[in-house]
């Protein structure tokens, strides 16, 4: 009897044992835990790569993107410039701000509705402060002095100085704005391309030109700058380098005596100037009259094969247009005859 006994508790323990080390060994669980194992394989084998962060749009989409800029994305649609500026490029635009918009407005008259319908004007604004190539700043900081073509044709000059840097008049106020064709620096004023701003007054001619320093010079020692950038309209004979060597020659004068005799050069100086604008299609038909100059006495207008005198002077240049009047040069200096 107790042999029997022995052999049932050693089979309980052998039970035991066996239900022990199976307990965890739940169908159920099984199945679940493989399926998970199988979906998170197939899961990690299946996933595409994560993809590459992608870059910047291109100059119209970063503008538009920004929202800084509307109305300069509205002319630029307005022109129909988009696909130009969507282009390869690359480009450098200098892009004015809304208050720099605002400002050309106002000085121009007009509405941004006007503004917006006059796709020509347009045109030559915009494409003038567009560059045909990418210069980040470290690259436009190193023009300083220089000028640089625009896609308009025409030329901005760029200038560094005390860390500032300008285009024309506009100051550059933020920089390197990346695109995929080119980039945007941020400036303070429209700019105006040439052919739309006009001539100078007839100092400022003068001055621009380069081919009368003597005569300014003198403008200035006389003190008739403010008179000469006045309304006008005036006409003035403007003799040339060699005209004026020759008439201190004449004079027995240095320059420096020229321009200290502030009486004389006034005298003279208003002797070349008519205070009306005569065109050369108007002076050609003056032949054999004599016309009052501001000085107050008169010089004669001959014409002989087609060749215009002034006095004894011959005009040997014609029409150089200024705001305030005209220029042609001749190449003698004129003494009025109470200075002779």
């Amino acid at each position: 009897m107790r042999t029997v006994l022995l052999r049932l508790a050693a089979a309980v323990v052998v039970i035991s044992l066996v239900a022990t080390a199976c307990g965890g060994d739940d169908p159920d669980e099984t199945v679940a835990t493989t399926a998970t194992t199988q979906a998170a394989t197939a899961a990690t084998t299946q996933a595409p790569p994560a993809e590459e962060p992608a870059g910047p749009g291109n100059l119209v989409e970063v503008a538009v993107g920004s929202g800084a800029f509307p109305t300069l994305v509205a002319a630029v649609q307005a022109a129909g410039l988009v696909d130009v500026l969507s282009g390869d490029g690359p480009f450098t635009v200098f892009a004015p701000t809304e208050e720099a918009f605002a400002a050309a407005l106002d000085a121009l008259g007009m509405s941004p509705a006007e503004l917006l319908g006059n796709t020509e004007l347009l045109t030559a604004v915009l494409t003038y402060h567009v560059l045909p190539l990418e210069a980040p700043a470290e690259v436009v900081v190193t023009l300083d002095g220089e000028s640089v073509a625009t896609v308009n044709g025409a030329e901005v000059t760029v200038t560094v100085e005390d860390g500032t840097v300008r285009v024309n008049d506009a100051t550059v106020v933020a920089t390197d704005i990346e695109a995929s064709n080119g980039i945007i620096h941020v400036i303070d004023t429209v700019l105006v391309p040439p052919e739309l701003v006009g001539p100078g007054n007839l100092v400022e001619v003068a001055v621009g030109s380069g081919a009368f320093p003597t005569l300014v010079a003198a403008v200035q020692a006389a003190g008739l700058v403010d008179v000469l950038s006045g309304d006008g309209p005036f006409t003035v004979f403007a003799p040339t380098e060699e005209a004026f060597a020759a008439a201190l020659d004449a004079l027995g004068m240095s320059p420096a005596e020229l321009l200290g005799n502030t009486e004389l050069l006034t005298a003279v100086l208003t002797y070349h100037v008519l205070p009306l604008e005569a065109p050369a299609e108007v002076v050609v038909t003056l032949d054999g009259e004599s016309v009052a100059t501001v000085n107050g006495a008169e010089v004669t207008v001959t014409v002989e094969d087609g060749t215009v005198r002034v006095n004894d002077a011959t005009v040997v240049a014609t029409d150089i247009e200024a705001s305030n009047g005209i220029i042609h040069v001749i190449d003698t200096v004129l003494i009025p005859p109470s200075s002779g």
